[in-house]
């Protein structure tokens, strides 16, 4: 795994905790589809929201949501769509997870933007 692979899952795992601990329930993690990847798949109140991770270890070259592309958001709706299609979901939203930090350093930086898509 490279270095920026490392940081992503970590990453990942803190943006699940982190949901967690808001009360969203966890249901699947790094779901490939035809149109890329899905970060994490959490429930909340009867909804299945699809959530896209990202990480920095700092925001020296800007903020991690600001690589949201609008090519990438493209394939993170197309991605939920089929999964959604796929498993009969039809109540579902996108959140974006942002997270600043390393591993083994400070408490972590985490922002949750809701229905971003």
């Amino acid at each position: 795994m490279s270095h920026n692979q490392e940081i992503g899952y970590w990453g990942e795992s803190i943006a699940a905790e982190y949901l967690q601990k808001k009360g969203y329930l966890f249901v699947d993690r790094n779901v490939r589809t035809p149109y890329g990847e899905i970060d994490l798949i959490l429930r909340s109140s009867g909804l299945t929201v699809f959530v896209e991770v990202k990480t920095r270890t700092s925001t020296r070259f800007g903020y991690p949501e600001e690589a949201i592309t609008p090519q990438k958001a493209d394939h993170i709706l197309n991605s939920a769509g089929h999964y959604a299609e796929e498993h009969g979901i039809e109540i579902w939203r996108i959140d974006a997870v942002s997270v600043v930090g390393k591993p083994k350093g400070a408490v972590p930086s985490v922002t949750h933007f809701e229905d971003v898509l």
